[in-house]
């Protein structure tokens, strides 16, 4: 049991760079060469999310994942976000991506918040595949 209980503990710690490639790859994939649309904005921002988020898992760590994600028409207006947490900051991570085109504006958010068990003697643990 401590074999499994010590592989997956020591899977802690954000790594951002990771997930800038990960969102990155992700966004790249679902708008690139892609002109805004607003009908298409659903299914763009719900693939974004899922895509990033199940690569993000893949990456088999300790954490609960929040994915957010706008995307928007581009426009002289701007488009500005922002957000606030109260976490440990040696253990949970965020990462923003901001990506744009001719036509529009992306922003996703990945929040990552790491869990932590008690373990008593009577938890059994399977081996993750």
């Amino acid at each position: 049991m401590s074999r499994y209980v010590a592989s997956f503990l020591l899977e802690v710690g954000f790594n951002a760079d990771k997930a800038h490639n990960i969102v990155k790859e992700c966004v790249d994939g679902v708008l690139g060469g892609e002109n805004y649309n607003q009908n298409n904005i659903n299914q763009w921002t719900a693939s974004i999310v899922e895509q990033s988020l199940t690569h993000l898992v893949k990456l088999r760590k300790a954490y609960k994942y929040i994915v957010t994600c706008a995307v928007v028409h581009k426009s002289a207006y701007g488009f500005q976000t922002a957000s606030s947490y109260f976490w440990v900051t040696t253990a949970d991570g965020t990462y923003t991506i901001r990506w744009e085109n001719g036509t529009m504006n992306c922003i996703v958010n990945v929040f990552a918040i790491a869990i932590v068990l008690q373990l008593t003697k009577n938890v059994r643990l399977k081996p993750l595949n």
